[in-house]
């Protein structure tokens, strides 16, 4: 099956007084039509910065694309100009933004925000595109939809918000969704119920979801395959099953281990030592050697090279694997 979004050797970089930040320093992967790839690493990795920045959603200047590709159903989408662009964002891939109280307008009634993408994106009339955005509130879940329509988004608890943000990114039937951190800030029970929600949908329409999260347990129950990003880079990509029972990075290893687990017995939570690196002062070497335990002198000069482990199983490691 081809795949509908894949980046290749993607570069975004962003230019400032300090120096060049590269935010995103030559990724790839894929993601394949009813696959949920999930995203993961710890916060100022890029795994926000990728998305945005490729859907132009981030100002330029300062962030520049310097390199690679990124096709959406085989159609490199950096070239195409702002307007078919515009076209594309929102009604072929859809976001659902890290917060939804900061994501919706304030001023506007959810009703009015609703029906926005479907006035720009299709050629559906006002009272049309009302029923369809009460339909979509009652497919996510939220009570009362008609009357919740002419509601302003603080009179909604943090769980229901972000029901509605899921309810506008779907209005236009999107072939792929990219959920950034769907479930921060909700409490676990709410977390369960989105969860369950996108991959009702899901399933239901058969599009593709990119999952970019730090919470390992929210990839576990969701994700067909993974992606772990440190420092602008990919360090390890395979299958769910891999990632979390066959981890060959030792990043990925200390990111496992940092996780509270109730399933064994745990005495200090161990913790990955140092901080993530400055990404103006990035050398050529693996921006991780210097919190990694297993460090070589070619570390500190060469970026690693690819270990295959299996046909969809890849990590960026001198070390072939480390003790698990």
């Amino acid at each position: 099956m081809e795949p509908i979004l894949e980046l290749k050797n993607y570069q975004a970089h962003f230019y400032t007084r300090r120096g060049i930040v590269k935010a995103v320093d030559g990724i790839s992967f894929k993601v394949h039509p009813g696959e949920t790839l999930g995203i993961v690493g710890e916060s100022g990795s890029g795994k926000s910065v990728t998305h945005l920045s490729y859907l132009r959603l981030l100002p330029s200047p300062p962030l520049r694309i310097v390199g690679g590709e990124v096709r959406f159903k085989g159609k490199n989408i950096l070239t195409l100009p702002d307007r078919q662009l515009r076209d594309l964002r929102g009604k072929s891939i859809a976001m659902i933004f890290q917060e939804p109280m900061t994501s919706l307008n304030p001023y506007m009634k959810i009703g009015a925000q609703l029906i926005e993408p479907l006035l720009i994106h299709t050629v559906m009339n006002k009272k049309d595109a009302w029923k369809k955005a009460i339909a979509a509130l009652e497919r996510v879940g939220i009570p009362n939809a008609e009357p919740a329509m002419n509601r302003y988004p603080h009179e909604f608890s943090g769980g229901m918000r972000q029901r509605v943000m899921i309810a506008m990114a779907l209005t236009t039937d999107p072939a792929v969704l990219i959920a950034d951190e769907p479930t921060t800030a909700l409490d676990v029970t709410v977390q369960a119920q989105i969860l369950d929600l996108l991959r009702d949908i899901q399933k239901d329409t058969g599009m593709a979801v990119v999952l970019i999260t730090h919470d390992l347990g929210v990839v576990a129950g969701l994700a067909d395959r993974v992606v772990v990003m440190y420092a602008g880079h990919v360090f390890e990509e395979g299958s769910a099953e891999d990632i979390f029972y066959r981890s060959a990075h030792p990043y990925t290893l200390a990111l496992l281990k940092s996780t509270p687990r109730i399933d064994v017995p745990q005495g200090a939570l161990p913790v990955i030592p140092g901080m993530p690196p400055d990404l103006s002062r990035l050398g050529k070497g693996c921006p991780f050697y210097e919190r990694c335990g297993y460090h070589m002198d070619v570390c500190v000069t060469e970026f690693p090279t690819s270990h295959q482990f299996g046909p969809e199983h890849e990590s960026f490691c001198y070390l072939e694997r480390p003790p698990q």
